[in-house]
């Protein structure tokens, strides 16, 4: 998936970037390019913000859809090198570095088979769906890529697993409940507590700096057809995520609240290093469905802020540890390819 953790899912969107004025994206400087062809995204720093994983789909180099690179940020060539963690084999997504940046929690479906699982099939309605693949669990391993341990070993979907900045937690999606809901558990796997409870898609959270809150996306069906259709497609395998807002909670799901009201897809957020806002992808102000372009807004919902404005699609921020960077997807720079590649710049407020 490009899941966002459901990425691939949503390439759809990043239709080639059409040729335009250059935009002032002035929170930004310094901008490189670290990935050059394929779709790559969710780039996530290391601890010590030296690292970068990520996840790569690209059939030209024999990566026919995703697995798990990491990237030394101490390699300044012009195009660094690519370290594979994953085996290769299934379908992998959502990577994050655990605390002594020697290993990489991630989720994959390798157990269930070596090859990858199939997309959606077309639909006649033209709905534009993400997979929930039941065979993702979650694993660590080395940064050599060997395997340390599984997390889950629970039936069902268990991916978009990310870890605390205090180093205690791992914030992940599971549908174990009958639901997409939010779930922690300790670094270790143990002590395993459902966290969000309404009916809807819970996913792609991260904690807040000082690892006190939650940040994630959300859908909430609320009429009786979106609920029978929202049911329907979950008992497929299937949901739609055209409909997300972002939400916040505290990390043992107290809390609970709607940061975002502004319709289609909002999603892929993150924690601006002051943990006073939130940066997070969407598609609110397009006319055509498919633009999405970074925003940041206070935890209350005011203050909203484009924060990119070239390429139709911006996603998967992060901030660096110190605040100092961030990383992003977006397909500029593709000479009118459908390639996503992965962009660390200089962070300015």
């Amino acid at each position: 998936m490009k899941y966002t953790c459901l990425f691939a899912a949503i390439l759809p969107f990043a239709l080639s970037a059409q040729t335009q004025e250059k935009p002032v994206e002035k929170h930004l400087s310094n901008i490189r390019q670290l990935t050059f062809g394929g779709d790559n995204a969710e780039a996530y720093f290391s601890f010590d913000n030296s690292k970068l994983c990520l996840q790569i789909t690209n059939p030209k180099q024999g990566i026919p859809c995703d697995q798990i690179y990491m990237i030394d940020l101490n390699d300044k060539s012009e195009k660094p090198a690519l370290n594979q963690i994953s085996n290769g084999k299934g379908r992998t997504t959502c990577a994050y570095f655990l605390p002594g940046n020697k290993e990489i929690l991630y989720a994959s479906t390798h157990e269930a088979a070596d090859s990858c699982p199939p997309p959606p099939k077309p639909r006649t309605d033209g709905k534009y769906l993400w997979p929930i693949y039941n065979t993702f669990d979650i694993y660590v391993n080395d940064l050599q890529g060997k395997p340390v341990r599984k997390l889950t070993n629970h039936p069902g979907y268990d991916a978009e697993a990310t870890v605390s900045p205090k180093g205690d937690k791992i914030v992940f999606t599971s549908d174990r409940s009958g639901d997409l809901e939010l779930y922690t558990m300790n670094i270790d796997g143990s002590e395993v507590k459902q966290i969000t409870f309404g009916l809807g898609y819970d996913g792609g959270a991260f904690f807040s700096p000082d690892g006190s809150k939650l940040v994630f996306r959300a859908s909430r069906p609320k009429t009786p057809e979106e609920i029978a259709e929202y049911k329907q497609l979950l008992s497929e395998g299937l949901v739609a995520p055209t409909n997300m807002e972002i939400y916040t909670c505290n990390v043992d799901g107290s809390d609970l609240k709607q940061i975002t009201s502004l319709g289609k897809a909002n999603w892929a957020p993150f924690y601006h290093p002051s943990g006073k806002k939130i940066m997070f992808s969407s598609n609110h102000a397009s006319t055509r469905g498919y633009s999405f372009q970074l925003y940041m807004v206070n935890l209350d919902g005011s203050g909203l802020e484009q924060i990119t404005a070239e390429s139709n699609f911006n996603a998967f921020p992060m901030f660096s540890f110190d605040g100092k960077k961030l990383v992003f997807s977006s397909n500029r720079n593709n000479n009118g390819t459908r390639d996503t590649n992965v962009f660390i710049a200089d962070w300015n407020d």
